[in-house]
């Protein structure tokens, strides 16, 4: 009755339905909760959340969660079938677990022995969720390999006109949930799935760097391909056209955003599935890998009141994170501050944050003119792409707003030749842009696997070098993935425009000439930051050359 009474004071159920279900129970017996759910007037979720506040404990809700295949070799299936209890991650040594009676001390206790756990914390889920990781995560395999070979012994029905039958099939879900789990124990930024003549290739992106890392039968294609579109919400009779969805799941306690695309090619449907961890995008200024002259510089120029602040580089050298980084340094409740992004990758606190949507009419250009009637302080474009974009950031800053914004340049000096080339007056960027940092991401030697070496005397020559000066790489390690790398950090390039690049822009000199004078100036390239990083053990020189190529 208490549950019931939680319900009602929820509005999760209302008087009327009460008796109704009462009634119910007179006819057939049934457990009253049992007559709720029976007539449709609550969810099983529902109930287990309401016996959750009216005991307690936590609850969870295990619809979009993905767990780690290999915390299921913690609890055997046996032990988890008895007690109803499933692993749903482990933080150090506590194991937490889902439990239809998290209040049995037998089972916990029991839990804890057959795990080797150093604690076992309890939290309510609802049985059919139990029953639902139960039927998933057990008795298949806990590999990739052990599943394909699952499948393919049962004969999974593959065709075509089967896509949803065999997209829900167990094995198939769990496939797919393994290698996202894998993938973000890895450290992995993009999941390609690629289908071949013969096969189904899978390769994670790892630091920057692709790395096949399955290779599935060919008749598992549609199937996977299938279940990825599902979850992302997509037509999985549609296999003609490019499509773009989104998952939004929980794995190891984490909350996980994932960007679909799919694309089709000559031998089936091509997915990159882009991994996005909310909880780890907000790094400070002082993690990014600014050196201390170019952080300093940057701190104080974010700070100013108007004028635009560009952040240039490849695709997936770090941009946003380098701008969002920005926006939550001068975050406060005394700002205004409005982005309009391509997409919007990740929510950020205190900060309007916008999705251009063409079909809406709410392009870069329309959304940035939209934006301005709204009392902005700071600005956020996701990029400048054609000149009326650039001319309405022009405009923001000239009329008291600081802006930042993106493009796609080489180095920081080609950015000022870029906006001239796109149309725009050199004294309205002269006069609007104070700071443009170009930046690339390079991986970091492992730190487990940390080993001094000599590169060639030749090498550290055409790189100006001093020949006895101290180098290190990774050796490779089960930590790395024996690639000598774990995580990246960024080098850049950081160009104040001041009294004198100023003129330069104006006069219409070229980029080399700019770039050479904000060297005298004592600007460092990008090459020459990469290569102090290099010096003080944090990446190695063969990873600066191949980020700075172009110099």
């Amino acid at each position: 009755m208490e549950i019931i009474d939680l319900l009602l004071k929820q509005n999760l159920i209302t008087q009327p339905q009460l008796e109704k279900a009462r009634d119910e129970v007179k006819r057939t017996g049934i457990k009253l909760e049992k007559a709720l759910e029976k007539l449709g007037f609550i969810t099983e979720e529902d109930i287990a959340e309401a016996r959750a506040n009216a005991s307690g404990f936590l609850y969870m809700n295990l619809e979009d969660y993905v767990i780690d295949a290999e915390l299921t070799k913690l609890i055997p299936e046996s032990i988890a079938n008895k007690y109803k209890v499933v692993p749903l991650f482990k933080i150090m040594d506590t194991l937490t677990v889902g439990m239809a009676d998290p209040s049995d001390i037998q089972a916990l206790d029991h839990v804890r022995r057959i795990s080797k756990a150093g604690s076992v914390d309890p939290v309510l889920v609802s049985s059919k969720s139990i029953e639902k990781v139960l039927d998933f995560y057990y008795g298949q395999g806990n590999s990739v390999e052990e599943i394909v070979k699952g499948i393919e012994s049962k004969k999974l029905p593959v065709d075509k006109g089967f896509l949803m039958e065999s997209a829900e099939e167990p094995p198939v879900i769990k496939l797919v949930n393994i290698l996202i789990s894998e993938a973000v124990k890895d450290r992995v930024s993009d999941i390609h799935i690629e289908p071949e003549m013969e096969a189904l290739r899978v390769r994670y992106r790892i630091d920057g760097i692709l790395h096949e890392v399955h290779s599935l039968p060919k008749k598992l294609q549609n199937a996977v391909i299938s279940r990825v579109k599902i979850l992302a919400e997509m037509d999985i009779a549609e296999s003609r056209r490019p499509q773009d969805g989104k998952i939004s799941l929980k794995l190891e306690n984490k909350d996980l955003d994932i960007r679909v695309s799919t694309f089709p090619t000559v031998h089936g449907e091509n997915v990159v599935m882009r991994l996005l961890d909310r909880s780890s995008i907000l790094l400070g200024l002082k993690d990014l890998g600014f050196s201390k002259a170019s952080l300093e510089i940057f701190s104080r120029m974010i700070l100013q009141p108007n004028g635009i602040i560009l952040v240039t580089g490849p695709t997936g050298s770090g941009k946003t994170t380098t701008l969002y980084s920005a926006l939550s340094t001068i975050s406060s409740m005394e700002k205004n501050i409005i982005t309009i992004e391509d997409p919007v990758e990740y929510e950020l606190p205190l900060i309007r944050q916008t999705q251009v949507n063409p079909k809406a009419e709410i392009t870069f250009a329309n959304g940035l003119r939209s934006i301005l009637r709204q009392d902005p302080d700071v600005i956020m474009v996701g990029e400048i792409r054609d000149k009326e974009t650039a001319e309405v950031a022009i405009q923001a800053s000239l009329t008291g707003h600081l802006v930042f914004s993106t493009l796609h340049t080489n180095d920081a000096s080609s950015s000022l030749t870029r906006l001239i080339d796109m149309g725009l007056e050199p004294f309205l960027i002269s006069s609007s842009l104070i700071l443009v940092v170009a930046q690339r991401l390079v991986r970091q030697i492992c730190p487990k696997c940390k080993e001094e070496y000599s590169p060639t005397p030749a090498a550290l020559e055409d790189l100006g070098l001093d020949v006895k000066a101290k180098f290190f790489r990774g050796k490779g390690c089960p930590l790395c993935k024996n690639t000598g790398f774990t995580g990246r950090i960024g080098i850049f390039e950081v160009l104040v425009l001041n009294e004198t690049i100023r003129k330069m822009v104006e006069e219409k000199n070229s980029a080399d000439a700019i770039k050479k004078k904000a060297v005298e100036l004592g600007m460092k390239t990008l090459r020459e930051d990469g290569l102090e990083k290099a010096k003080a053990g944090l990446t190695t020189i063969e990873e600066i050359l191949r980020a700075t190529e172009i110099e």
